[in-house]
């Protein structure tokens, strides 16, 4: 199993809307699928249209024995699971900060899905913190959506200072460019200066209204306008992302 956890130090960078699209394609080309939301918002949740069945799962998943799998939901696609979010999500700091060994503890928990799904996805909270440590210690790989701006680049070299500063492997990291308006000379010379960074993809999210009526369509955009340009635009990030993760 892949884990493939989508990330930003910032929040509003489309992070949410590439975990449920780049998962929703996964599972359209037959893999087995697993996302698991830890964002208190659960928007990732919401537009598969699941709600946790009991407050703090994760909390009791990693203060006691409770195993993982009771907390599996249908999407209601194809090969496609979700592990939903509840509000209580936002205490995982604190949780984890108390916790001996959390690191050890949050792999175990992340185990139990071997051999159970080909893909992990990890729709994570912004910020960083023990929970995001724990994610960075346990995800194959860490995807940054990542504004062409000057504070959203900053927020990439953040990261990657992170895991040079905590000896982390910064091979690990993988980044596209999402919500890009090709009218702003900012976006285009910000595209530009890192087309041939390593952790850069070539291919971009634009921002398009297709995609922010993901909120009143409730599903992933390949669902609901599978012929759309937005649609076309994800299939080419998770063909290049796949590529070159395997």
């Amino acid at each position: 199993m892949t884990t493939i956890a989508l990330y930003n130090i910032k929040g509003g960078v489309g992070k949410t809307a590439g975990c449920v699209n780049l998962a929703f394609l996964a599972a359209e080309q037959g893999k087995k699928v697993i996302v698991w939301d830890f964002d208190p918002q659960g928007s990732a949740s919401f537009y598969f249209q699941q709600t946790a069945k009991l407050k703090g799962n994760i909390k009791r998943m990693l203060q006691s024995d409770a195993g993982i799998h009771e907390n599996i939901h249908q999407t209601g696609f194809d090969n496609l699971d979700i592990i939903p979010a509840d509000f209580s999500n936002r205490e995982l700091d604190v949780i984890l900060e108390n916790l001996k060994q959390s690191k050890k503890k949050f792999r175990t928990l992340i185990h139990q899905l071997e051999g159970l799904y080909d893909y992990l996805f990890i729709d994570c909270p912004p910020g960083i913190g023990p929970l995001s440590e724990a994610i960075f210690s346990a995800a194959d790989y860490i995807v940054l959506p990542t504004i062409p701006t000057t504070l959203s680049i900053r927020t990439y070299e953040m990261v990657k200072d992170f895991f040079d500063n905590n000896k982390l492997d910064t091979s690990r990291i993988r980044c596209y460019f999402s919500m890009v308006d090709i009218r702003k000379n900012l976006h285009n010379e910000t595209i530009a200066q890192f087309y041939k960074n390593k952790h850069f993809l070539k291919n971009y999210i634009p921002y398009l209204s297709t995609i922010e009526k993901m909120g009143t369509q409730v599903a992933p955009v390949s669902a609901y306008a599978p012929s759309s340009y937005a649609a076309q635009c994800f299939r080419d990030v998770w063909k290049e992302l796949k590529k070159s993760i395997s």
